[in-house]
């Protein structure tokens, strides 16, 4: 388990240069990412539509929200198009005159939809105000298929698009014999974030103000933060969203992004890495942590995530959050599950572990061949803490580890996520301890994809995440991917471990396979 180790007090100057030239002798670069003013350049195009007057259900607030929109969306430099109470015609040809437009100009394009909709065999539908339907089958000929807005898009080969879409009210027309509430799920072409009103399967609110409430929180938040990142901005509507209606909508986003993108130009744009293990960045977003921590409270969590949406300790907040809250009785909406679901991959939360949940797993050092098992049972929970096999080994609620079987001590990580779906990124920065060295872990995690795993233990469905990142003081690399199957095991089922030193010599490759599982 043991790495090659070097001591913490090597001179920071002859530290830091070797780190800005570690990319070069390993051939992976430091991703530094985008200048503020590159980060905003980009010309940007928005089509909003905004049904309201639809004759047997017309919305309050439709109208408004998209008025209010295209307002925002023209102070922070976008070319809006504004369309409101649409008929089908209408709604096909704006939208192919705008893809026409982004294609042109390589734009960056948002779409924004405010009105109703509805999904029939997992397909989601925008609906005119002119919509007359006797059947189901008559949907395709009568309403917008969203797949047509996110084809349109995705072929342009423009460098982002953004699509919103407010428009997950009650179905009104439940006598068409029409199924299934809210939207369906789907993963967001490439380059694309795609966001909805509340989670799929769900219903949102009209309001009883201006705005609806999904809507007048994202515009509070363009105009109050809008120079943070996308997904930031978007994670702070959501804990709004979801701290006003009492967990009762709680926005959802699916992001393929490879980029960042501001509304408004950034005053620093923050990496996903970094390279020194002195980071101002970090240090704030420690203190943040440790002080929510220390007074362990819904406003102490909330406060943490509304400062640090996509913070190296984010995943563990949001896990003791909602612990805190079901603890008050909240009962959040959920995804509605997926299966059968041809446009998604699923995403899926894991449940915390409890005491008597037990693991086995297959132990393979790859450098050698030899295997071990190990064993691992819970044995207690207590103080966000999870120890198996009487504190032999302890994790976090979510299976991070924290003091491992052989002494060696670890800081609050998020190597391990609270809800896992394809396309989701996060990082994750930790302090290390062993035989009395010291050393900082910063690794990025992406859930590459979801696939057939095969272990001892059985087949799953499981999601493949891929953490790349450093060893800071000792400059060696450091690979960890997991595979996890959330609705069957709270714990992963394989983990595959590379380390290597400075030399880029891998100095362990080891994998763990699940054997069995279960509750005592």
């Amino acid at each position: 388990m043991c790495d090659e180790l070097y001591s913490e007090d090597v001179d920071r100057k002859r530290r830091l240069a070797i780190l800005s030239a570690l990319s070069a002798a390993s051939g992976v670069a430091w991703p530094f990412g985008l200048r503020a003013e590159e980060a905003v350049s980009t010309r940007r195009l928005a089509l909003v539509i905004g049904n309201a007057a639809y004759p047997d259900a017309p919305l309050k607030n439709s109208g408004k929200d998209a008025n209010d929109m295209a307002d925002t969306l023209k102070h922070v430099d976008f070319d809006v198009t504004l369309q409101l109470d649409c008929t089908l015609p209408t709604m096909r040809d704006c939208v192919r005159t705008f893809c026409d437009a982004v294609n042109r100009s390589r734009s960056a394009a948002l779409f924004y939809f405010s009105g109703h909709a509805l999904q029939i065999n997992w397909r989601n539908y925008l609906l005119p105000v002119d919509l007359h339907i006797a059947s189901p089958e008559d949907m395709p000929a009568h309403a917008l298929d969203l797949s047509s807005v996110m084809d349109g898009l995705r072929n342009v080969g423009n460098p982002i698009n953004i699509v919103i879409l407010d428009a997950c009210r009650n179905n009104p027309f439940t006598a068409t014999g029409t199924t299934g509430r809210g939207l369906s799920q789907m993963d967001a072409p490439p380059d694309t974030l795609l966001a909805y009103a509340t989670s799929p399967g769900n219903t949102a609110s009209d309001g009883s103000g201006r705005n609806g409430l999904y809507t007048g929180t994202l515009l509070s938040e363009l105009q109050r933060r809008g120079d943070a990142k996308i997904e930031d901005l978007f994670k702070r509507v959501r804990l709004s969203v979801r701290q006003a209606s009492k967990g009762m909508q709680i926005p959802w986003e699916s992001t393929s992004l490879e980029s960042d993108f501001y509304f408004k130009p950034p005053k620093v744009v923050s990496k996903d890495l970094s390279t020194d293990p002195v980071d101002p960045v970090f240090e704030e977003d420690n203190r943040d942590w440790n002080k929510a921590k220390q007074f362990a409270t819904i406003d102490s969590f909330r406060r943490y995530l509304d400062a640090h949406p996509n913070g190296k300790f984010s995943e563990i907040a949001q896990a003791s959050l909602d612990k805190l809250l079901a603890e008050q009785g909240e009962h959040p909406v959920t995804a509605v599950a997926s299966t059968g679901n041809p446009f998604t991959q699923g995403s899926a939360e894991v449940r915390s572990l409890v005491v008597g949940d037990f693991f086995e797993y297959r132990v393979t050092d790859q450098q050698t061949g030899l295997s071990r098992t190990s064993r691992q049972r819970v044995t207690a929970v207590h103080d966000g803490l999870v120890e198996f096999e009487n504190g032999g080994f302890t994790t976090d609620l979510l299976g991070n580890p924290r003091i491992d079987w052989n002494g060696e001590m670890f800081g609050d990580n998020q190597l391990f996520a609270r809800e896992y779906a394809v396309g989701k990124v996060w990082t994750t920065r930790f302090t290390w301890q062993f035989n009395g060295e010291k050393d900082i872990y910063e690794l990025r995690c992406k859930v590459a994809t979801r696939e057939i795993k095969e272990v001892p233990a059985g087949r799953f469905n499981a999601f493949r995440v891929e953490a790349e990142g450093w060893k800071l003081y000792a400059r060696a690399r450091r690979k960890r991917t997991y595979w996890i199957a959330p609705e069957s095991v709270p714990r992963f089922i394989a983990l595959e471990s590379i380390n290597t030193n400075r030399r880029g010599a891998i100095t362990r490759h080891d994998t763990r396979e699940l054997i069995s599982f279960g509750s005592l």
